[in-house]
């Protein structure tokens, strides 16, 4: 028997530090003495990645027991009538105007309809008649003298009108007019108003979505440890072993809890998500941006850069609710466009430097940013970091949004759940929510690791649940700022 030539003979040491055939290492790993100097607290490198907090600013939260909620908004108080016209020509003393079906009876089916439709001009009401036609001045003032349904319910609506003046009618045979009522007018000893008005509600309506998530992490990986030192965006600091992705996984699902309310939307009939699902499957919900799109304002083709742009948006508001104070949320672009439009307005302000913090004091840094204006209303505004954030909508090319404006405080309005008036942040999440039951924001731990004994499965995992919907109120108040 021999000694085997390898694995042959160690390195041998040298005395001095002196590279030698027999001493020179090439395999630099983390089994040799060549250990590299780490850092065990975690560089945030992106800073707060979170883009939650929109809604615990402008809303609330509130319980809710139902799979559907309700409410109602008050519609206007006076009537305005659009397209109407007179086959009589120019002229005539008397006419008849026809008000068309879709205003006469607004979201009711003909065969519910009454015979003589839902319509507020009455007889010995007193009406303004205008010609719709831009640049157009001619205008009417009239008396109703007999009001009837040309076509039954749900049909054209046609009124008799005297008019008040003795050059007769202004408008030309079917001229579109614009028609409001201003008062009425009735001879001694007649019988008073016939018929009554209703209240015009409108009735909304949204559906709770669940929104889940989970975090799993094996017994095995559970058992190495390697702990790091982080600085949390929820602003706790310390070390995390493995809870490090868990806890990121929580941060994560608290922004899909805001961002679900911003951006859902409801399956439509026939779409996939109704096909795949079945009725009583994905619904979707109505998001705050859905809502604004569909039933509040829009500004698109870029944003207002000038005050004449914003004096659109102030006189859009006079047709509303005129709510006092409005916050916008902002992307950077927009913030940046609003402070220049402010800046401009100083007459000094060519250079750029003269506004803002300007006491002369040579150690100021200028201020160069405003946070908000008055012109009618007030204006307030806030960045918005989901508008700027590249993973979510601020990396978007088309149909980028650049801000939305919301109006500030609450408005009261009918719960059809609770059966009576309640008033509401105009913005407030509705979580499900009962006496055995809280689905606000659920976290519980299922498997066999880490302490939970509630399966076979060798591994720990955490899951997340909610169930909610936003509610958006008096929506015509809000603006939606976008491309």
């Amino acid at each position: 028997m021999a000694v085997n030539a390898t694995p042959g003979f160690d390195l041998q040491p040298s005395a001095q530090q002196v590279a030698l055939a027999s001493n020179y290492i090439t395999n630099f790993d983390f089994l040799n003495q060549y250990l590299p100097d780490t850092y065990e607290k975690e560089f945030e490198r992106y800073g707060n990645r979170t883009v939650a907090s929109f809604l615990r600013m402008v809303g609330a939260e509130m319980p809710s027991n139902s799979d559907l909620i309700k409410w109602a908004e008050q519609g206007r108080l006076h009537t305005k009538y659009t397209g109407c016209t007179s086959a009589s020509g120019a002229g005539v003393a008397v006419a008849v105007i026809t008000i068309p079906v879709g205003q006469v009876n607004p979201g009711v089916p003909a065969s519910s309809a009454p015979a003589n439709g839902f319509q507020a001009i009455r007889v010995g009401q007193t009406i303004m008649i205008s010609d719709s036609t831009a640049g157009s001045t001619l205008q009417n003032k009239a008396i109703v003298t007999a009001s009837t349904s040309t076509l039954g319910g749900g049909g054209d609506h046609e009124i008799t009108v005297a008019y008040y003046e003795a050059t007769g009618q202004a408008m030309a045979t079917l001229v579109a007019c614009d028609i409001f009522i201003y008062g009425s007018e009735f001879k001694k000893g007649q019988l008073g108003m016939v018929g009554s008005l209703e209240a015009q509600d409108f009735i909304f309506e949204n559906s709770p979505i669940i929104i889940k998530d989970t975090y799993e992490v094996s017994g095995s990986d559970m058992a190495q440890i390697g702990w790091v030192e982080i600085a949390t965006e929820n602003g706790g600091t310390g070390y995390l072993w493995y809870l490090k992705s868990e806890h990121e996984t929580r941060l994560r699902f608290e922004d899909y809890l805001e961002t679900a309310m911003v951006e859902a939307v409801p399956a439509e009939a026939g779409s996939g998500a109704i096909a795949t699902t079945g009725p009583e499957g994905n619904k979707g919900s109505e998001g705050i941006f859905y809502v604004v799109n569909n039933r509040g304002n829009v500004w698109s083709g870029g944003n207002p850069v000038a005050l004449a742009g914003f004096d659109s948006v102030i006189q859009r508001l006079d047709k509303q609710g005129s709510i006092e104070e409005n916050v916008i949320f902002v992307n950077r672009d927009f913030s940046f466009d609003i402070d220049d439009m402010l800046a401009a307005q100083n007459s000094y302000g060519a250079g750029g430097t003269s506004y803002g913090l300007f006491d002369n004091d040579k150690d100021m840094a200028l201020n160069l940013g405003f946070t908000g204006f008055r012109r009618g209303y007030d204006f307030y505004k806030s960045d918005w970091k989901y508008l700027n954030d590249p993973t979510m909508r601020g990396g978007l090319t088309g149909g980028k949004i650049s801000g939305l404006m919301v109006p500030a405080g609450s408005t009261t309005v009918y719960d059809q759940i609770l059966g009576k008036n309640a008033k509401r942040p105009f913005l407030h999440v509705r979580y499900r929510a009962s006496e055995t039951e809280d689905r606000r924001y659920k976290t519980w731990i299922t498997g066999s690791a880490g302490g939970a004994r509630t399966s076979s499965l060798d591994a720990m995992t955490v899951n997340f649940l909610s169930e909610r919907a936003v509610c958006t109120l008096g929506a015509n108040n809000f603006f939606l700022f976008q491309d």
